[in-house]
């Protein structure tokens, strides 16, 4: 860890988010999930990983948060698993419903192999929570996940009540600017370090940066003792899979009209990633969408604004 970090763990500032998320209780045993099952809530920071099979694929994934109400279930980025979501950000929405993450085919935990396309990983998706017996729940798809979100709205209309779509696009909007190419130069790393993840997920203002540092403190007690990286041949086929959304082939563009369900389109104002116009553009297309844009912002908005964001999205949910 760097010095700024270090200094920003002393001070404490990676740390204020907690407030009396300190008090929340243990785990019992886990149990089949279903939408009756009584949850448990958790520090996200010691959720235990739990696995469930489907179609000869392990799906890695963690539940906790609110003991009723409509499961949220998380839909991570490029390169992203279960120990990339910020838990300042979670443990807002825990507490007002269940929440579940977990590691799509072929990504951190999960076996298989990741889809070479996103209409794939929506099926490899859609098998994890038809496994977990979810007959309905609300999604929350970031970036890439948020592509994967759409595309499992068009396939299996009525399986998510809600739907939210942060720093995503739905592919093949015309006019929308495309990503400066230090992006993919920076995103496609080896490994990646702090300054990278600041450029691709915040602003260069010192405000931004300064929150950006705070989260990756608060992403490093889960990760320190995992490790969780995504394997090259997985982030490859993630990054096609990518490109060719972006570029209109078989994405949700021309059919967003089709997803009927209530949605809440967000961003940051300046994501260098998938611009906001990409946001615009879908909000202006869904028949239900409300947008909202973050200030100062880019594509990990949703990490530098957690306790906002987090209320809004419980808000939304209802």
């Amino acid at each position: 860890m760097n010095s700024s970090r270090r200094t920003l763990l002393a001070a404490g500032t990676a740390l204020a988010w907690l407030g009396t998320a300190s008090q929340i209780a243990g785990a019992s045993e886990p149990q089949p999930f279903t939408k009756e099952t009584k949850m448990n809530s958790y520090l996200y920071d010691t959720v235990p990983t739990q696995t469930v099979e489907a179609n000869g694929v392990r799906y890695a994934y963690r539940r906790f948060g609110a003991k009723q109400g409509v499961p949220l279930v998380f839909f991570q980025r490029f390169r992203g698993t279960v120990d990339h979501w910020d838990p300042a950000f979670l443990e807002v929405i825990a507490k007002a419903r269940p929440v579940v993450v977990f590691d799509n085919a072929g990504v951190g935990a999960s076996t298989g192999e990741v889809a070479q396309d996103i209409a794939g990983a929506a099926k490899s998706a859609a098998a994890f929570v038809d496994a977990l017996g979810l007959s309905q729940f609300d999604a929350i798809g970031w970036s890439m996940g948020g592509t994967v979100v759409q595309q499992l709205a068009l396939d299996r209309p009525g399986l998510m009540r809600r739907l939210v779509l942060a720093g995503t696009g739905p592919g093949g909007v015309p006019e929308a600017p495309r990503a400066p190419e230090k992006v993919w130069q920076v995103a496609a790393k080896p490994v990646n370090d702090d300054e990278d993840f600041l450029y691709l997920f915040f602003t260069p203002t010192q405000a931004s940066r300064d929150a950006g540092l705070a989260s990756l403190c608060r992403l490093d007690r889960r990760l320190g003792a995992s490790s969780a990286v995504v394997k090259p041949e997985s982030w490859k086929n993630q990054a096609g899979a990518i490109a060719a959304w972006a570029m209109g082939k078989n994405s949700a563009y021309t059919r967003l009209a089709e997803i009927a369900a209530p949605v809440l389109v967000a961003n940051g104002v300046h994501d260098v990633m998938i611009h906001a116009y990409n946001s615009y553009a879908m909000a202006q297309k869904l028949p239900n969408a409300q947008l909202v844009l973050y200030p100062d912002s880019g594509h990990g908005f949703l990490f530098q604004y957690p306790d906002q964001f987090g209320r809004q999205v419980n808000d939304f949910l209802g």
